[in-house]
């Protein structure tokens, strides 16, 4: 059983023998339900668009010659009319848009042209034919030596298009992935100054215009994107295109995995004893009325564990730019989302307003575009089956993202205090002076400024001490060795010679602070945990108990 991870090619997927989750049914649905000039499916990255659009260029392209083999066995082939009328029956014409970024306009511009070139040289076959006009075939060498001017950049996917269709003698299919990947990044650069959306937005929604509005050459388009851009596009402007986002339920078993769709990776690799992990950690997405897993995550999990069989389930979205969607969250100052991030970080839903249309100029305007984002990127999903109205339930799918929201708020704690180290400088002080009342208060004061998770768990509190008593001038080690045991936090000031000890607890009710502080404090005494400060000329110790955003600190006195 060999799983695909990096590889997106529907045919080296197929010709290598590699697993292949069947989706082709899609095609199916697609062309005979409805009667779409232009499918925009809006799902989250890493749920399949690229690689259902691979499949779809196989099935589809005259250039390929007969693919046929690639199909066998698939569910498609159980409609034998259809693929003899659409099978490698039509020219088809396929662009990516990922990867066009970059800090200005101009760096992005030239990865564009880069993409346009490669795609020249893909169909060469182009120019050696007689009926292809020759203002064409020159504006095709131009795109491929990059030299085309912004008026033919903006008219090249219909040129191409032109010149496929005298070739083949049909209209041509046009698939596009990742269409807003441009425009995202632009508007994250963006300034008054730079202009880089609208420079940007200008040449990818002429692009579009050219190729998908009133284009005689086009039989039909399939375009990917994670966000419905509406504002200064054709979308707005045209009635033959048609979206299905996480909202809908149409199509929704295609782009991730069902439930049997895993059970079978499972039975087929022998890993069914892998599946409570793969559902805590990957599932819980309800896309329309569908249940899938995050397939991108499962198939990484899969595969590592087919080389390793104790390998543990980690996050694979971990890291990735995409993931700053979170910290803008956070560092808005005209509306709090505190409290609803520490509601869905501890289990629980939110009900709120949510659009699937979305325009750059307010993208990170309203808490309700905040929200939707995070719904259409994957950050959250809908927690009922028929919620296709505006207002729905909210909530983290599954460990993964609440791992990815977890660490996102400790960054962006870290770096608050960073920015501002005045309440840290004050903890510490009154630590060092053994002023127990007024390190109970700045700490108290600290906890109402974070947003918690784990529901209070004393992991919660125990990571909480470690990043404010971390970052200034001494050692702070967490669950350090010492004596007969591992204290929580310890601390040491090498050039003064002092070190500290805070032993954290995490109280059920209020009134049971006090004595769960001093529980704490009786700990430090049990364990010895002052026996690891040799040489020191002094050591101060806290018991600490903590009740939700509530601190008391209680010195041990010898």
């Amino acid at each position: 059983m060999k799983i695909p991870v990096v590889c997106e090619s529907f045919d080296e997927i197929r010709r290598d023998k590699k697993y292949y989750v069947d989706k082709t049914e899609l095609i199916y649905e697609l062309l005979s339900s409805t009667g779409n000039k232009v499918t925009v499916f809006i799902r989250p990255r890493r749920f399949g668009k690229t690689m259902m659009l691979s499949m779809m260029e196989s099935f589809f392209s005259i250039q390929k010659g007969n693919c046929r083999d690639l199909f066998d066995g698939l569910n498609i082939m159980k409609h034998e009319a259809f693929c003899a009328e659409w099978m490698n029956q039509y020219p088809v014409l396929s662009l990516t848009l990922k990867g066009i970024e970059g800090l200005s306009f101009e760096e992005a511009y030239e990865i564009l042209q880069v993409k346009l070139s490669e795609i020249c040289i893909t169909h060469l076959e182009l120019l050696k034919s007689p009926n292809v006009a020759e203002t064409d075939k020159n504006t095709f060498s131009r795109l491929m030596e990059k030299k085309a001017d912004i008026a033919k950049i903006k008219d090249s996917l219909k040129t191409i298009m032109r010149m496929m269709a005298s070739v083949y003698e049909k209209p041509v299919i046009l698939l596009i992935d990742e269409y807003d990947i441009p425009l995202t990044k632009a508007s994250e650069q963006n300034t008054d100054e730079n202009q880089f959306y609208a420079k940007m937005s200008n040449v990818i929604w002429g692009m579009f215009d050219a190729a998908m509005k009133g284009n005689r050459y086009l039989k039909f388009a399939v375009v990917t994107g994670c966000l419905r851009i509406t504002k200064e596009s054709i979308f707005t402007e045209t009635n033959n295109f048609t979206f299905y986002s996480v909202l809908d339920n149409k199509f929704s078993r295609y782009f991730g995995f069902t439930q049997d769709e895993v059970n079978r990776m499972l039975a087929e690799g022998n890993l069914e004893s892998k599946a409570g992990a793969i559902r805590s950690w990957y599932d819980g997405y309800l896309i329309g009325n569908t249940p899938v897993y995050c397939p991108w995550d499962v198939a990484n999990y899969l595969s590592a564990l087919l080389e390793d069989p104790t390998a543990k389930p980690k996050n694979y979205w971990k890291n990735t730019s995409h993931n700053r969607i979170l910290r803008i969250f956070l560092e808005r100052t005209d509306f709090d989302v505190s409290d609803k991030f520490e509601m869905l970080m501890n289990g629980g839903t939110i009900r709120q307003k949510i659009s699937d249309e979305l325009t750059y100029d307010t993208l990170h305007e309203t808490e309700e575009h905040l929200w939707g984002m995070l719904l259409m990127r994957g950050y959250l999903t809908k927690t009922k089956p028929d919620a296709e109205n505006e207002t729905v339930d909210l909530k983290i799918p599954n460990m993964e993202i609440s791992n990815t929201f977890k660490e996102t708020v400790v960054a962006y704690f870290r770096d608050s205090l960073a920015s501002d180290r005045s309440k840290q400088m004050a903890l510490m002080k009154a630590l060092w002076d053994g002023d127990e009342e007024t390190a109970s208060r700045v700490m108290t004061d600290i906890l109402f400024e974070t947003i918690s998770y784990d529901d209070y768990h004393e992991n919660y509190y125990h990571a909480f001490l470690t990043e404010i008593t971390s970052g200034l001038e001494y050692v702070v080690k967490s669950n350090q060795e010492n004596g007969l045991g591992r204290s929580c936090i310890d601390a040491r000031d090498k050039y003064e010679k002092r070190g500290m000890i805070l032993e954290a607890k995490k109280s059920n009710k209020e009134e049971d602070m006090e004595k769960d502080a001093l529980e704490g404090k009786q700990q430090i005494i049990e364990k010895e945990y002052l026996r690891g400060f040799t040489g020191y000329d002094s050591v101060i110790c806290y018991g600490i108990s903590f009740f939700q955003k509530k601190a008391l600190v209680r010195k041990l006195t010898f």
